[in-house]
């Protein structure tokens, strides 16, 4: 600012212009040094600021430290933290309010600075007024420059208040969690301690009854040893071995007289039978049980020979509620299998357009010992028979050489030596049933048809390995969801 000339000057108007700083109070000792630019742009002096950071990057700082350790503090350490934060933004919200004072009070100055310079543009002229006018325009641009601040000091205040809030809401969620906590951990407490409480009234329930407990035990154990001492003294082990042989020969004549009364009654029953129908022709005669063989005999001589007649076998339930026919058992020989146990067998038999119904006594009962059988063959790793090959695709065998019958868990398979003459998989298609068509060795022989248009008829060495073959095959054919059977026998099993 330039230096007005004595010529210019009157005592009493220079009384008027007053010092522009006697009425105001800033928080610093000097402004910050401007100058003016090109184009009349006020710039401000970039100079070393020794009082910190300024509010925003404080502001920034601080949120992203929080943000870093918002992981890894415990609640309490959140709770404790939010309290010094808080009163950090508090504090800063202050400095602030602080800032707020100077600035206004700047606006102030430079009003009366600017009202000071048109007073002495109007008093002067020449030179000194021009330099006035710039003096004009600058106090202007500091009043712009000032507005900005303003500006951004309001923008910082309006950051510095969230920061607050959310410091606020931040603190109560953690302390409302600090109590939160503090209360499950007290009840875990409380818990603990009745349960702790509780123990050590049991234990010392236990120490007080474990003597008595233990005494009446050791009085019981006496008494028991006493007692078998006694019966020991009493009982010379001859007589005990005695009384085991005549107990086993009690049960050995029981089970025996059990069979002769079971016979006497199937007998009793066919003789009632034929008391009651003495027109009958036929009669069925043969063990009803499995492995063995029934046939239909004629008992009388007007009777036409049985080997005439059409037959037709059956198999009923115990209740008689179903009759089942057996496709392919239409001889005057049937040999019971496996599936036929616990069921009634009915032969049709018809001549001369009469027709005969004959049927069991009792259902067909299990052969015995043929469970333990088909257990020990499960415990083996392959289960083979030796069998004869009877018949082939309906036609009968020439060569009556043993052969190998093989049950696996998956397939069945016939050969000898290294020739395969038949290996398929379990399959829906696959059929397995006692021999059907008759004969001496009926109850030794099955019918195998491993695929459509191959067929087998096998004999056996006895009764039991043919049983337990169809039992065995059957088994491992529904572990692989196969229903292994004769033709039309599915809904059976």
């Amino acid at each position: 600012m330039t230096k007005v000339s004595p010529e210019f000057v009157e005592e009493p108007q220079m009384q008027i212009v007053r010092s522009v700083s006697r009425d105001v109070s800033l928080s610093n000792n000097q402004f910050p040094t401007y100058k003016l630019g090109p184009n009349f742009e006020v710039l401000q002096d970039t100079k070393e600021d020794n009082k910190g950071p300024p509010l925003k990057e404080v502001v920034e700082e601080e949120t992203d430290r929080l943000t870093e350790q918002h992981n890894r503090l415990s609640v309490r350490d959140l709770a404790s933290k939010f309290d010094k934060n808080l009163s950090a933004a508090a504090k800063l919200s202050n400095e602030a309010k602080i800032r707020e004072a100077p600035s206004l009070e700047g606006h102030v100055l430079l009003k009366k600075l600017r009202d000071s310079l048109e007073f002495l543009k109007g008093r002067l002229t020449g030179l000194n007024k021009e330099d006035i006018e710039k003096a004009i325009s600058l106090v202007e641009a500091l009043a712009v420059k000032l507005t900005q601040n303003e500006g951004e000091l309001i923008q910082e205040k309006f950051e510095v208040k969230k920061l607050v809030n959310f410091l606020k809401q931040a603190s109560e969620d953690a302390k409302r969690l600090v109590n939160q906590e503090r209360s499950f951990a007290c009840a875990e407490i409380e818990s603990a301690r009745s349960v702790v409480q509780r123990i050590g009234e049991a234990l010392d329930e236990e120490e007080r009854n474990s003597p008595t407990s233990a005494k009446q035990e050791v009085e019981g154990l006496l008494e028991e040893v006493q007692e078998a001492r006694r019966i020991k003294l009493l009982h010379q082990p001859s007589k005990v071995i005695d009384m085991e042989h005549e107990l086993r020969a009690l049960r050995i004549q029981i089970r025996e007289k059990s069979t002769v009364s079971f016979k006497l009654q199937k007998e009793l029953t066919m003789s009632r039978r034929a008391g009651q129908n003495k027109s009958e022709f036929y009669e069925l005669t043969g063990s009803e049980m499995l492995g063995s063989i029934i046939r239909i005999q004629s008992c009388s001589d007007e009777a036409i020979d049985v080997s005439k007649c059409s037959i037709q076998w059956y198999r009923l339930s115990s209740e008689c509620s179903r009759r089942e026919p057996i496709v392919g058992a239409d001889k005057f020989v049937y040999a019971p299998e496996p599936i036929d146990v616990g069921r009634l067998l009915e032969a049709d038999i018809v001549s001369n357009g009469q027709k005969v119904s004959l049927t069991t006594t009792a259902p067909i009962d299990p052969a015995s010992g043929l469970g333990s059988y088909v257990e020990s063959l499960f415990r083996k790793s392959n289960i083979e028979f030796s069998v004869v090959i009877a018949q082939m695709n309906g036609r009968n065998y020439s060569s009556r050489s043993a052969h190998c019958f093989h049950v696996g868990k998956t397939k069945l398979k016939l050969g000898k030596g290294w020739i395969t003459k038949a290996r398929d998989s379990y399959s829906k298609s696959m059929q397995l049933c006692g021999f059907r068509g008759g004969g001496n060795s009926a109850a030794k022989s099955l019918f195998w048809l491993p695929r459509k248009g191959h067929s087998f008829v096998l004999v056996f060495e006895s009764e039991k390995e043919r049983n337990g073959a169809l039992m065995a095959a059957r088994k491992y054919a529904m572990d692989c969801n196969v229903i292994l059977a004769g033709p039309d026998d599915d809904a059976l099993l």
